[in-house]
This record gives structure tokens, sequence and C-alpha cells, in this order.
């Protein structure tokens, strides 16, 4: 087993670049050696025979935005003549020395003052005056649809060339199968080495990666780029066109689950109703790696486009079966209209509780959270603004153990924050005994000594549920002696059972009454709402447990008293 510890090279040696770039390929080669093909095969041992400026100069346009670059732009002190290092790069294929140029390109690589001489004929063919600006001669220019073509035909007294280079799309390629994402980048790194971003260490044997077909990897990068174009703008029917079907790993199925709800949810913004139900069914079915959110936009579209009965017979089984509270909230409203609407007897839904509430009226204006904890404060009974930041930071540091747990298709590199599959259906059911065990903690008396233990042990560490900047000792040990186990035992098993949507829409305030009467509460929480705010439903879904359970919390309703 290796360990997943994130190592960078030290900022001192200035070609820190290079060696992390070369600690990537390596990881690469190792772990995805037979995800690679012989052009990837050949770049990584074409790579490692290059002059070591000539590796440093291909890494730094690399880590660089875009593919074309001046070499007047390339000078770096490490590297020396930027020309010399460059020589060995055209030779070996990974740079274009003379690439064609659109007029989107060449407006990156060329001043102002630079466009006006090497397009001067271009201008006048326009009509545009000498002294038009760059946004404008750019537009322009672009609605002439000139050809491509090198600087020289652009340019020809260019005082230097523009290259290109020509792997860009490998580097991705590797970086993708390194980190199992294209979010990050070669970054993390430097962030790393700096102490900005600190991660656990893992243990993982060889074969626990993100990738373990070459057709994963391929999929992954198609899903990206249509995500990247719909970003950009393009028509969403040209996109659903090039979907390409739902890929049979879990992982990359929920990717293609998002992406279909992102189309369809472009296509009802753009009126097109019926390919936007087209996306969402796509989205939303089949189960488990579909999207419940598609499930609803779904039914939610059929019913304003009148489809009341089949919006009815999909959602009352769905409404039966679901685990989901989230889902359960809205098949729940959408099945009382759709009863209504067709004229029969609806079901009546349990009430829900009404929540307590209490009105302040305060000077203002201001920031509503802030003024109610200044208002409420005392000495013995302290607020603290802890908004999702104290629940599911004490779970964090509790269940550390159980979120790190080094089970396959969890960790594979050595930059990541937490689990990949955090919010897979079975992430908690695959963990089942090791929740188990750190969530036993609370009936023993444990949990206070270890939730301390780990705020000090692994202070800074990256986990998805603590926000290190939230959380100090003192706030900690107040609230563990004022929150009883039980009513935490409670949270972090609702937390478990949706992590993605229940980490959201916890109350903003406690207080924590230290010298409260015994068998008296020790503890509230306060979520506030400024005039005309209501709860969202997350919020709702909270107030409701809690009560159930008679966890103290309350609404507040600040009302503004303007000053005369």
């Amino acid at each position: 087993m290796n360990s997943n510890q994130a190592v960078a090279a030290p900022l001192e040696d200035p070609l820190y670049y290079l060696a992390n770039f070369e600690h990537v390929l390596a990881w690469v080669a190792e772990r995805h050696g037979d995800l690679l093909s012989d052009v990837e095969h050949n770049f990584l041992a074409l790579f490692a025979g290059l002059p070591l400026g000539s590796r440093a100069l291909l890494v730094r346009m690399v880590m660089r935005k875009g593919e074309h670059f001046r070499p007047s732009r390339l000078v770096y002190p490490e590297i020396g003549n930027t020309e010399s290092a460059l020589a060995p790069l055209v030779a070996a294929g990974l740079v274009e020395e003379a690439p064609v140029l659109d007029v989107a390109t060449l407006f990156t690589q060329l001043r102002l003052a630079e466009l006006r001489q090497a397009l001067a004929t271009e201008i006048a063919e326009a009509g545009l005056p000498a002294t038009v600006g760059k946004g404008a001669l750019r537009e322009a220019l672009l609605a002439r649809g000139l050809m491509p073509r090198p600087l020289s035909a652009w340019w020809p007294e260019a005082p230097e060339r523009v290259v290109r280079v020509c792997i860009m799309a490998s580097c991705d390629r590797l970086r993708l199968m390194f980190f199992g994402n294209l979010r990050q980048d070669w970054s993390e790194f430097v962030l790393a080495e700096l102490g900005h971003q600190r991660f656990e260490a893992v243990a993982f044997g060889a074969d626990s990666r993100a990738f373990h077909r070459r057709d994963e990897v391929d999929a992954y990068l198609a899903l990206h780029d249509l995500r990247r174009r719909l970003e950009e703008g393009e028509a969403p029917a040209d996109l659903a066109e090039a979907l390409p079907a739902r890929p049979d790993n879990p992982w990359l199925a929920s990717r293609h689950a998002r992406l279909c709800l992102a189309l369809g949810r472009r296509a009802e913004r753009d009126g097109m109703a019926e390919l936007a139900l087209t996306l969402y069914r796509r989205a939303g079915w089949p189960a488990p790696e579909a999207s419940g959110e598609g499930r609803i936009r779904y039914l939610r579209l059929a019913e304003r486009q009148g489809r009341w009965r089949q919006a009815l017979i999909l959602a009352e089984p769905l409404a039966r079966v679901t685990r989901d509270d989230v889902e359960a909230q809205a098949l729940g409203r959408l099945l009382t209209r759709l009863r209504r609407r067709l004229s029969l007897v609806p079901e009546t839904p349990a009430p829900e509780p009404a929540p307590e509430r209490f009105t302040l009226r305060l000077p203002g204006p201001g920031r509503v959270e802030q003024t109610v904890r200044e208002h409420l404060h005392r000495e013995a009974a302290p607020v603290h603004y802890v908004e999702n930041t104290l629940l599911t930071g004490l779970f964090g540091l509790l269940c550390w153990e159980a979120l790190f747990t080094p089970l396959p298709g969890a960790f594979f590199h050595p930059f990541q924050s937490g689990p990949a599959d955090l919010y897979r259906d079975d992430f908690v059911t695959r963990r089942r005994d090791h929740f188990k065990a750190c969530l036993a903690r609370l009936d023993d008396g444990r949990y206070r000594r270890t939730i301390l233990a780990t705020w000090r042990d692994k202070q800074g560490i990256a986990n998805p549920f603590v926000h290190w900047e939230a959380l100090d000792e003192a706030l900690l040990t107040q609230a563990l002696a004022c929150i009883p186990p039980a009513h935490l035992r409670i949270c972090f098993d609702h937390l478990l059972s949706n992590l993605r949507a229940n980490r959201a829409g916890l109350p903003d305030l406690i207080q924590l009454f230290l010298e409260a009467s015994p068998g008296g509460p020790r503890y509230r929480l306060i979520e506030v709402k400024g005039p005309g705010d209501r709860l969202q439903d997350n919020q709702r879904r909270w107030m409701t447990l809690f009560h159930r359970h008679e966890i103290p919390a309350a609404v507040c309703h600040l009302e503004w008293v303007r000053e005369r």
C-alpha cells in the first residue's frame, strides 16, 4: 500500500514546476499505463529525452493559459535562451513553429498598435477608422469570416513568430488521469507547498484509480467538452444530438445525468419544452445513478404542459419508494396539485409542524444575523454564528476515520479534500460499519475527547465537512458541554441520510447556556429571518426534524426600527 500524501517540489528549486510535472507523468505511467495510447507512451519517452531547458519550457507553456505563445513572453531565468530551448521542441513535433492563426487567436497575441499595423488592409476594407479600438476591431473582423493563416501571412513584417504547443490535449488527459477531474490543475502542487492546502494521507493500492478503461477517460472528456460548449452558449439542441449514451461506470453515469439536467434547464429556458422533457427524462431515469432533480423537473414541466395524468402516473410510485427527503418533499406538493387538477380526492398530507417563533424589533437596517447575535449575546449565554459549520464540523471531526476510509473508487491521488464517491447513493452503505463505530462514541462518552483530539491533530487538513476558520477550541468545548449526545446523533443520522442536501439549511446561530439549571435546555438553535424572508425547503426539513425530536430550535423574525 502507498500513502496518499501530497508531496510537492520545494519552491526554492527554480525548476519546481518541472519536478511536479514529472511526478505526475511517473504516477500516471505507473498506475494508468495500460490506459495510455502508443502516442501517449511515445510522448512520455520523448519528453524524458529532451534537454533540461526544453523540458522546463514545455512545462511552462503547458501550465499557462492557451496554446499559442510569443517567444518574447517565454523568458525565464532558470531556462536561459528561449529560442535554444524551443528548437528541440519544434524538432520533436511538440511545438509548431508557424501555426495558422484565426482572428480570435491573433487578437490574444498582438497588442493594439501591432494589430493596426498587421491588419491595416483589413481595417481599410472594413471601412473602420485607423484609431478603432481593439474590441470594435475584433468584432468587425470576426464578422467578416476571415480565413485563418500563419502570422507571416497576416503580418509579413512581424518582429517575431507565434508558436503553438501541440500536446495540450494529451497533457489534459494525463492531468485528468492523475486528479480524476479537470477542475484541479498544476497549481495544486504550489498551494500544497505553500501550506495553503493540506490533505489527509490515505493509504491505498496501485489499483486505486479514477479510471479502469480508456473508454471511461474518453467518456469523461466528451462530457466535459459538451459542458464547456454549453457554458459558451452553444444551442442545447445541437449538444443533445452529440450527447453519448450513459456510461456503465456509476460515477460517469452521474456526470452524464448532471449534464442532461443542465441541458434540460437551458432548453426549458429557451422555450424548447419537448427537448427539455427528453433531457430531464434521460437525467432522471433509470436509478440509481439518475438525478432526483431531473425527475422532479420532468414532472413539473409535464404539469405545466397539461400532462397531468402522465405526471401523476409517474409521481405516485416514486412517492412510495423514494428515500430522499428532498424528492419526497417536492413529490408531496406535486401530487397535491395534480390530484386537485384531475378532480381526484387528494391525500391529506401530514401537517408540517410549526417551529417556535419569536420577533425582535431592533434599530437598523444592518446585517440581520449579526444584529440578532449581538442583541442576544450574554457572557453566560454566548451566541455564535455557526450556519452550516458547527454541526457539520462536529460530524466531520467525529467521523474522520469513516470519511477517509480507503475504499476502492474513493481515493486515487494525493490532493483530495474528501472521498470521490462522497455524494454517491451507496457512500454510507459502503462504510456502514465505519460510521457505526464512529457514532458509537456518542453512546459511551468518548465523543468529546475524540472530537477535540481530532481538531488538534488534524488542524488545517482538508475535510469536506470541517470549516477550520469557523471552529475554535472554545466554541467546540462549549458546544460539546451543552449539546446532548442524543441530539448530535439525531442530527448526524439526518445528515447521513442525504449528505449533499442536508449539509445546508442549518440555523444561523446557536446560543449556549453555560449556567443553565440542571434538567433545563443548555442551548438553542436560531434561524434568523429579516423582513420579507421565509424558511427555505432545506431549512424547513431541519426544523421539522428538530420539532419531532424536541431539539431546541426557533425562528427569529427581525423587524427594523428606524432611529429618528
